[in-house]
């Protein structure tokens, strides 16, 4: 085998491993990959065998070997970027246990009532309101109790649902829809509604790395979360 065939494979080799590793080509076939052991091979198979009359140029051989050394790198980068990924998976999902048990603040509409439970939340209200109302459905859209707070100034102004109808009634179990409005300057505006939960359990994407907290209100994502209580 010539210096130019040995540089051409080696070069082959490289541009492979930098887009894939075992690249399938037009052709349908594996692009062959080549070992540092083998590569060695065909240098002092090479030398052994070479024209004394027309000796290879060391030059290319130098090249031959940065290209080699080109290869290792990035199977060697690879390997290391695929256990920092394990590793950082890890350490997400063990830090997302933390949660379990605790209740979180997310952004939502419904939430799920336990028999003789309550529902907490909050709302944002905005600058000049003087009153917010808080409405609370069925999953027929019937409404079940209408709840008015007093907004605060900044921050967060919190309500709580006692799980009771707008008759004093105890509301059924189930999922109810909370949609929240505030009055400004005489007129109604709607807000985002924030609503608690408890964290029963955590689930990580092994694609995304999106950890997903699983709650008796459905599924939450992290992003989403504003506070833990």
């Amino acid at each position: 085998m010539s210096v130019d065939s040995i540089g051409a494979y080696a070069a082959q080799t490289a541009a492979a491993a930098a887009a894939s590793a075992g690249t399938t080509g037009s052709s349908g076939s594996a692009t062959p990959q080549i070992s540092q052991s083998d590569f060695l091979s065909l240098i002092i198979a090479q030398m052994k065998n070479q024209d004394p009359t027309q000796p290879a140029d060391p030059n290319q051989f130098v090249n031959e070997m940065a290209s080699l050394s080109e290869v290792s790198g990035i199977n060697g980068m690879e390997s290391s970027m695929s256990n920092l990924s394990g590793s950082m998976q890890s350490a997400q999902l063990l830090s997302g246990t933390n949660l379990i048990g605790h209740q979180v603040l997310a952004a939502g509409t419904t939430a799920a009532l336990t028999a003789g439970g309550s529902v907490g939340g909050a709302v944002q209200a905005p600058a000049g309101a003087t009153a917010v109302a808080i409405e609370v459905t069925d999953a027929s859209g019937a409404l079940v109790r209408t709840i008015r707070v007093a907004p605060q100034s900044s921050g967060l102004t919190n309500f709580t649902w006692d799980g009771t109808t707008n008759t004093g009634a105890a509301a059924p179990a189930g999922t109810y829809t909370f949609t929240a409005a505030a009055a400004v300057r005489g007129s109604a505006t709607s807000l985002s509604t924030y609503l608690q939960s408890t964290v029963n359990s955590v689930t990580i994407d092994p694609t995304t790395q999106t950890l997903s907290l699983n709650t008796g209100s459905g599924t939450l994502s992290l992003s989403n979360v504003i506070q833990v209580n």
